[in-house]
């Protein structure tokens, strides 16, 4: 596909040091221009100062000029008032005012991680030597950022927005619930659900393992134990392991590895799923905060308020 990958994402937060502290604890590198790097997808998170948090700007990598062009002729059929230039366009997304960068990039290859040898039935793989993941030392760095999910007040018409305009793929979806959409052969990179008020969800980041997973999320929570929301657990649709965390603007936090991936559309059938079998297969039942936040009563009111 012309769209290749989500590049970065800006979020606007009200308490920024804190934050940033946080998604340095997360494994996220601090770089000199403000940016958060991540091992293989360099600079995909900014924080900036805002009066409540939300996502500000997403942005997603295209091949060349072209790709751009195709798509500001797609925006614009939809209405929209396109920036758009030789290598890169700018849009807001009409329902959450989330600004989509579309950017000539170069495609991210990523270097190839030996699954560690398991043991299973009959298959003692690793032989006389102890399980790699319990070696372990060096602290959890995300290899890149993997997808965001966007809760909005008017879910179809940002699902269109996205798929027709922006043009990325739907790989499942939750009828009047959410839109699995990807730009990449992830399974997901963008998710859009149903609101009631428009927000930032979650972001999520990819690790090498569910291992990764557990010791990330064990270091967060040693000496911050109200970081915890949700996990160990498997996810139904997209298939992987997640363990969730809190930031403290209110953000969650999503380690996850072993993720579908969609490298032949054509092999692909989306589905569409019902509620109560989509969210997970197995591990701790959701907490209500992860479905609704403890502070979207607070953001609806902030955003009654805004002139």
């Amino acid at each position: 596909m012309a769209l290749h990958r989500l590049n970065s994402l800006t979020v606007g937060v009200p308490n920024l040091a804190p934050t940033l502290e946080y998604y340095r604890d997360f494994g996220l590198r601090p770089e000199a221009d403000g940016w958060l790097s991540t091992v293989d997808g360099g600079r995909q998170l900014r924080l900036v100062p805002a009066p409540t948090r939300r996502l500000v700007e997403l942005e997603i990598g295209v091949d060349d000029p072209d790709d751009v062009g195709r798509m500001a002729r797609r925006l614009r059929a939809l209405d929209l008032d396109v920036d758009a230039r030789q290598d890169r366009l700018a849009v807001l997304e009409p329902i959450s005012g989330v600004r989509v960068v579309a950017r000539v990039t170069g495609r991210l290859v990523q270097p190839h991680v030996p699954a560690p040898p398991y043991n299973a039935p009959g298959d003692p793989a690793r032989g006389s030597t102890r399980a790699p993941g319990i070696l372990r030392e060096t602290p959890v760095r995300p290899r890149r950022l993997g997808h965001v999910v966007i809760g909005s007040v008017d879910q179809p018409a940002t699902e269109r927005f996205f798929a027709d305009g922006v043009g990325l793929k739907v790989s499942d979806v939750v009828p009047g619930m959410a839109a699995f959409m990807r730009c990449s052969t992830d399974h997901h990179n963008v998710l859009v659900s149903q609101a009631p008020v428009n927000f930032l969800h979650h972001t999520s980041w990819q690790v090498d393992d569910v291992d990764e997973i557990g010791r990330g999320a064990t270091a967060m929570l040693r000496e911050h134990p109200e970081r915890h929301v949700w996990g160990l657990g498997r996810h139904h649709i997209g298939s992987n392991f997640f363990w969730y965390l809190k930031d403290p603007a209110g953000n969650f936090a999503e380690y996850y590895s072993d993720l579908d991936c969609i490298v032949d559309d054509a092999l692909w059938k989306p589905e569409v799923w019902d509620a109560a079998h989509s969210l997970y297969t197995w591990g701790p039942p959701p907490p209500p905060s992860f479905v609704e936040p403890d502070d979207l009563a607070a953001l609806m009111a902030g955003a009654h308020q805004a002139p």
